[in-house]
């Protein structure tokens, strides 16, 4: 397994790509395929059926992934307490 310097909680500049030097924070990264979910850079539209979550159903907005190497990292998260 690869190890990053980025982590969920961080803030990053997109430095390449459709989504250049927009910003924004770090929801989740995928390991297994190297990339970020960063809120609010890369926005796609999802159609949705009704449902507990989406009770009117229709079309929503999602956050999609970027590859990790089109990212530069701003500023860390607060480091986290590992659990004993």
């Amino acid at each position: 397994m690869r190890k990053f310097s980025i982590k969920a909680g961080d803030e990053v500049a997109v430095i390449s790509g459709a989504h250049k030097g927009q910003k924004g924070t770090v929801k989740k990264v995928q390991r297994d395929k190297d990339r970020v979910i960063i809120e609010g850079v890369h926005v796609l539209k999802k159609a949705v059926r009704k449902s507990a979550q989406h009770a009117e159903g229709g079309i929503i907005d999602i956050d999609g992934s970027i590859h990790i190497s089109n990212v530069k990292l701003i500023t860390k998260s607060a480091p986290r307490k590992k659990p004993q």
